[in-house]
């Protein structure tokens, strides 16, 4: 096959034991890669197939790591079926962050991967190891939540060289029991640059606006909207034209808040009446002084 016909690209499979997520990160000179490459589910694992994608890797990987599998297993139970493995490469991280990888003999150079504790980094048609080993590095030496590692590696693989032909698109996936919109999902995260310049960049800015309106409002950051505070929400809102009058009652009030909080998309971030979540409260005051 010809190399633009192939999901070259570098990725990063990942496992957080404390908060129990998995993920995938990636990036590549190909339109759309988040359509192709990652695959995650909490409880299970997160697969990373690329190269000749063999595309059911991603949902036959999910299946086998749900049956109790191990990372090395699964990668041995989907070569093994396939004739055309040696054009495959993989990453997987199983349930108890066990990890493996995958690069065929035939993959395009410079291909390979390195498997540690709690990921599975891989690339082909790249710049040369350095990639992959920038990523490790930047995945086993960060903190803080799987995304912003995973985002890190990503930024770490890409200022080492990355894919040799150049860039377009990145993704983010990130899975956790009851962590999607409602809670009656596992998508944490799930993000996706198609076609773009700069598409790390473009990821992580999609991840911060991400975070703004998603992320978990955490009790330091719930705030009483009375005295001073509650004036600024007040001027904010009339400005905005959620409120007609300067002195409303507390039930006018927290309704035209609400009415704000759910036109801008931060339900996930609503307090109960006479309370505020900071981030919501810095959005609507920046709202206001746009206008």
């Amino acid at each position: 096959m010809a190399a633009r016909e192939l999901v070259s690209t570098f990725s990063i499979a990942g496992f957080d034991p404390e908060a129990e997520t998995w993920g995938v990160a990636v990036q590549s000179k190909f339109l759309a890669v988040g359509a192709i490459v990652p695959w995650a589910r909490a409880g299970a694992g997160a697969v990373a197939t690329q190269a000749m994608a063999n595309y059911t890797y991603g949902p036959r990987g999910l299946d086998l790591l749900s049956e109790g599998r191990t990372a090395r297993e699964t990668v041995e139970a989907l070569t093994a079926a396939d004739p055309q493995r040696e054009h495959r490469q993989v990453g997987v991280v199983d349930a108890r962050g066990g990890s493996a990888t995958f690069t065929g003999s035939e993959c395009f150079e410079w291909a390979g991967g390195i498997a540690g504790e709690h990921f599975a980094a891989q690339g082909n048609i790249l710049t040369g190891p350095k990639t992959v080993e920038a990523m490790a590095r930047a995945f086993e030496n960060s903190r803080g939540e799987l995304s912003s590692r995973l985002l890190a590696a990503l930024r770490a693989g890409q200022e080492a060289g990355g894919d040799r032909r150049g860039k377009q698109s990145a993704a983010l996936v990130v899975v956790r029991e009851g962590a999607g919109y409602g809670g009656d999902n596992d998508r944490m995260v799930d993000l996706r640059v198609d076609d773009h310049p700069d598409p790390v960049a473009e990821l992580e800015r999609l991840y911060s606006l991400h975070r703004l309106y998603f992320g978990e409002t955490r009790p330091e950051d719930v705030v009483a909207v009375e005295g001073a505070v509650r004036e600024e929400v007040v001027g904010a809102l009339l400005r905005l034209g959620y409120l007609r009058e300067e002195n409303p009652d507390g039930r006018t009030l927290h309704a035209a808040l609400s009415a704000f909080i759910r036109t801008e998309n931060f339900e996930e971030r609503e307090q109960k009446p006479g309370y505020a979540d900071r981030a919501v409260l810095r959005f609507l005051k920046e709202r206001a002084a746009s206008r």
